[in-house]
């Protein structure tokens, strides 16, 4: 039975499962990360077309999130979860065993539609659970799991790539998502029950009335082009660092580690302001600090400061992230109370299908500048704060 909303953010068993759920998006862009040299000398194949298989694993996050938005409201949670993580498991191991680049690229995009049944169904049980207020809690801690896996899983991938081949991360993530299956049938409640007045068949109208919320699509197009940003870094950075500043991968690893403790850090004092401040109070405050730090990433690019001039605006960046992003989620989810599996599936659509474009477009800039991930950066992080106030609801 579906459980009672709450107001009380409760740490329990089931935000960790929500929590490793939508880990394993993150996880499956990270760890192979430091194998992009590895993946390139074994398909034979310059280093930069080894980055569109990290394109299209952000377009099967675009498309994927659609299909699974309205089945969640329609089937209850559970079912499409199911099935979503039985697909990832079976296409991260044919990922291990790709004859070319081709086929890589191919099953990362199905990879990916199988990956995003958590994220979105992780978003639509926060809030079936919680309250707005309670779920931007939630949220933070979410991040807090979220931002482990960019530190354990580079480095873990660069060990696990030198000591058994690249082929040995898609199989590791495969037993990990066995093991995620087996305790999401256990532990996780269902947290809605199939409503057969939802029709599949209705899915582009129930997206396209989200769309015309404007009060939707402003937290969900600020937080999506302000994260977009990390997804330009993410795509980017093997290049800007192993290849431009000269870093081995394990020190490359360490260094997205550190990022990531930065992502950590302010979700978590997020979490506590949440307690004496409103959420939307706080993104008013958070947003404006994020569009300055992207104007700073954008002047550092320019100038070419060098690495410490790099490396400092874009800590900071990626870590105003951990108090940008939960709030501006739990915006785009308050007032969605019957649509939250269908206002979470296009939530996630934009903010991929936002990454997906600026993953592709840094990948081409990068032919030319190896700096382009701050200029992308940067453009993310003002467009995000130009975004919101031009959305705001008349008054």
């Amino acid at each position: 039975m579906p459980v009672t909303v709450s107001n009380t953010a409760r740490f329990d068993i089931v935000v960790v499962v929500l929590a490793l759920l939508t880990a394993f998006g993150p996880l499956s862009i990270d760890m192979y990360l430091p194998a992009f040299g590895a993946i390139a000398e074994s398909y034979n194949t310059p280093t930069n077309r080894v980055e569109l298989s990290l394109t299209s694993f952000f377009l099967g996050l675009f498309i994927g999130q659609l299909l699974y938005g309205t089945a969640s409201d329609r089937f209850g949670r559970k079912p499409p979860l199911y099935f979503g993580l039985a697909l990832y498991i079976v296409t991260s191991l044919a990922c291990a065993y790709a004859p070319n680049l081709e086929s890589l690229i191919v099953l990362r995009f199905l990879q990916a539609i199988g990956s995003c049944a958590g994220m979105v169904i992780a978003r639509a049980m926060v809030r079936d659970l919680y309250t707005p207020q309670a779920s931007a809690q939630v949220f933070s801690f979410l991040i807090l799991v979220m931002g482990i896996a960019p530190i354990l899983a580079p480095l873990m991938g660069a060990y696990v790539t030198a000591a058994f081949g690249w082929q040995a991360i898609f199989i590791i993530v495969a037993a990990l998502a066995v093991a995620c299956l087996a305790i999401v049938h256990i532990r996780l409640p269902e947290t809605r029950l199939p409503n057969q007045a939802v029709r599949i068949r209705s899915s582009l109208p129930i997206y396209w009335g989200v769309l015309r919320d404007r009060s939707f699509l402003r937290y969900s197009l600020s937080g999506g082009i302000a994260q977009s940003g990390m997804f330009a870094y993410i795509t980017a950075s093997p290049l800007v660092f192993i290849e431009h500043f000269g870093l081995s991968p394990t020190h490359y690893s360490w260094l997205f580690g550190l990022n990531a403790v930065g992502i950590i850090g302010l979700s978590q004092l997020n979490a506590w302001l949440l307690r004496r401040h409103d959420s939307r109070k706080i993104l008013n405050k958070s947003l404006p600090v994020l569009g300055l730090i992207a104007l700073v990433l954008f002047i550092a690019g320019h100038y070419n400061w060098g690495f410490w001039g790099v490396i400092i605006p874009l800590f900071m960046y990626i870590s105003t992230l951990g108090m940008v992003f939960p709030n501006a989620m739990a915006g785009a989810l308050a007032e969605q109370q019957e649509r939250a599996g269908s206002a979470s599936a296009v939530t996630g659509s934009l903010q991929f299908l936002i990454a997906g474009i600026i993953s592709a477009l840094v990948n081409v800039l990068g032919h030319y500048d190896p700096l382009a991930m701050l200029y992308m950066m940067g453009a993310c992080g003002l467009t995000a704060v130009v975004m919101y106030r031009v959305l705001r609801r008349p008054a």
